[in-house]
């Protein structure tokens, strides 16, 4: 019996010694769902054409940079791309990684990159190509089965990222809203019950709105931060009609996260090298010279 385990046991801890690999596993479940399980999902082709963006972005920043070169990162980013983002044409997967990782090396303040890699690059593509370039928020459909898969594997990723409170902050602030406005307008609770049972609402909340560089330090700045982005995308969602108004809220409320960490400053999330981008990252505090295994960023 111990002979069967140790197999099991030895793959786990060697997916266990980087958080991306949880990630990546994740993320590439989500896509095989979305390329069989919808008409307008995710394709190869895409997949194929964002990963050939990222790593070349990412290749050229390691080099200019000087730090090491990031495969499982510029992946990441790939499969989030290939997820969310629908195009006429492959150059746009291509454009969007391109854009999102290099505004990961460019587009930094106190050591960390202001935009989500992947969110910055589909918002870019989705207002410079018009129609050619959008997000399909309903692409999964409400299936309470896909609800179930999204929520345990993002636990599953984020349980070493300390990153879940700013998911089920976004998940509480939104469904506030969402209740609230049925109960002003008179509609059944069945539609806001329906709405956050969207497979894109918790691929963003669990892959998305958590990434460790580019939000609060703190958890109160998290929270604050998960709030304001509910209520912005309620609003570009209601008001404007955007579609996909969850990136562009979270895009246009980036610049939020340095002031937030200045006024609830709070230990950070650091690599264990010197380079860019490493296997683990620690979180660090002023008061404690203890470390806790933190989650590598997209």
């Amino acid at each position: 019996m111990q002979l069967r385990m140790q197999p099991l046991v030895s793959g786990f801890i060697a997916l266990n010694r980087d958080a991306r690999h949880w990630q990546i596993l994740a993320l590439s479940s989500l896509f095989v769902i979305s390329l069989t399980q919808s008409d307008f999902g995710a394709n190869p082709l895409a997949l194929l054409a964002a990963a050939a963006g990222a790593m070349l972005a990412q290749f050229a920043g390691a080099k200019a940079t000087g730090t090491r070169f990031e495969w499982k990162s510029a992946l990441i980013t790939s499969l989030s791309l290939s997820i969310l983002l629908r195009a006429v044409h492959p150059g746009f997967w291509f454009a969007a990684a391109v854009i999102g990782i290099g505004a990961k090396f460019c587009l930094r303040y106190n050591g960390k990159h202001i935009f989500n890699p992947a969110c910055i690059g589909i918002v870019s593509v989705a207002l410079i190509s018009g129609t050619s370039a959008w997000v399909s928020p309903g692409q999964w459909g409400q299936a309470s089965w896909f609800a179930a898969f999204a929520i345990g594997a993002a636990a599953l990723v984020l349980s070493s990222a300390k990153r879940l409170d700013i998911a089920l902050g976004f998940l509480a602030m939104f469904a506030v809203i969402l209740f609230g406005r049925a109960l002003w307008l008179g509609d059944p609770l069945v539609i806001p019950a329906h709405q956050m049972q969207s497979g894109a609402l918790l691929v963003f909340a669990f892959f998305m709105i958590t990434d460790p560089r580019s939000t609060p330090d703190s958890r109160a700045g998290r929270i604050l931060f998960a709030c304001a982005v509910a209520a912005l995308a309620a609003w570009l969602s209601w008001g404007p009609h955007v579609r996909g108004s969850m990136l562009y809220a979270l895009a246009a409320l980036a610049p939020l996260t340095p002031i937030l960490d200045r006024l609830l400053p709070a230990g950070r999330f650091q690599w264990n090298s010197h380079s860019e981008d490493t296997t683990y990252e620690t979180e660090t505090r002023p008061d404690d010279e203890r470390t806790l295994s933190g989650f590598a960023r997209p």
